[in-house]
């Protein structure tokens, strides 16, 4: 670990001097990305320095065990417990520091919520989860964009496609993927039954150009009136579009704007989204063994997660977390959750390491 961490340092200090280089800093791509690689290896130099520091004082104060004056004896005696208490939080930190990262953690996310079985009583549930990660998104001062959404006459949706973008969202939500199940008594029962209904998530990296290049060739575009409310303009002309990539069979359509240019490229983002994330499951694929290890494996058939509302009760079934503050969690207080479960699988990572 402390080879690693002497290169470290030294790539924070090539990286330095390369942003105070005027052809560097002329060239505003290579420029950014050392900037961001400068924040990156910021921490770890400035952990591994305290780290550094800590042991410089715990040899010292050994040294002082052996001293003549019996009060610095005494004092370096009762300072060698603080020290290397402080020496181990700070080497267990550094570990942590030195995990592969994951080259996603960065970039914006697709939210995608689905309707699954338990009919309207699900489609409420899938309004209830997007207002939690709309929430959730609002205390991180992140930008909800809806996308589109399949609204049901009660104020629900069979499905709803939204662009969270803000500091590091993908970090924070990439373990919400699967199956989220509510047990709860819906309105329309008049006997009191809990009835059990699941909705899918599906949290999608936000592709980039330089992820993924598709070929106008492999596209096929549809124009059609939109259905639904939206004004005499939305559906006497054809502003509604739907994008089949042909080659992956991906098809993503959006009627949300009335400008057809609008949804053509709300439709693009999401379609290169999707292709992005199968992309990914086919490169780790042969990984599928070591992802059991791991927290939940993003499949979204993976029942994740449920909300128990009669207890008052939200679990979280991968690393077994019960937490009695749902109404809490559903106004976008799932921090407790998420930090859970980013631990998990960060001990993880580091117990395949040592093995």
């Amino acid at each position: 670990m402390f080879a690693n961490l002497e290169d470290v340092v030294d790539r924070f200090r090539e990286v330095e001097g390369l942003l105070s280089d005027p052809a560097v800093i002329s060239d505003q791509k290579r420029y950014r990305g050392l900037a961001k690689e400068h924040a990156d290896l910021t921490e770890v130099v400035t952990v591994y320095g305290q780290y550094q520091q800590a042991c410089s004082d715990i040899e010292g104060n050994r040294e002082l065990l052996r001293d003549s004056d019996p009060e610095m004896r005494e004092l370096a005696k009762a300072e060698l417990p603080e020290l290397e208490e402080l020496q181990g939080r700070l080497e267990e930190q550094l570990k942590t520091l030195l995990l592969p990262k994951d080259p996603n953690d960065d970039k914006n996310i697709i939210l995608e919520i689905r309707a699954g079985t338990g009919g309207d009583e699900a489609a409420l549930f899938a309004a209830d989860l997007f207002r939690m990660y709309a929430r959730y998104a609002d205390r991180n001062r992140w930008k909800v964009e809806m996308m589109s959404a399949s609204e049901t006459g009660g104020g629900g949706f069979k499905e709803v496609v939204a662009l969270i973008s803000g500091e590091r969202v993908y970090s924070r939500l990439k373990f919400e993927s699967g199956t989220h199940r509510v047990q709860r008594v819906p309105d329309t029962e008049t006997q009191g039954r809990i009835h059990t209904s699941a909705c899918t998530v599906a949290i999608l990296p936000e592709a980039e150009d330089v992820d993924i290049d598709i070929s106008p060739a492999d596209l096929r575009i549809d124009l059609y009136r939109a259905s639904g409310a939206g004004g005499q303009h939305v559906n006497k002309t054809e502003s509604a579009v739907r994008l089949t990539h042909i080659p992956t069979g991906v098809v993503v359509a959006c009627q949300d704007e009335s400008s057809q240019h609008k949804n053509k490229a709300k439709a693009m983002k999401v379609l290169k989204s999707r292709i992005y994330d199968q992309m990914l499951a086919e490169q780790t694929a042969e990984m599928a063994a070591d992802r059991k290890n791991q927290v939940g494996s993003g499949d979204r058939s993976e029942r994740i997660r449920t909300y128990n509302y009669p207890q008052g009760r939200c679990t979280d079934h991968r690393i077994g977390l019960t937490l009695y503050k749902l109404d809490a969690i559903m106004q976008g207080d799932v921090d407790e959750i998420i930090e859970a479960l980013i631990t998990d699988q960060q001990a993880a990572q580091m117990s395949r390491q040592e093995s």
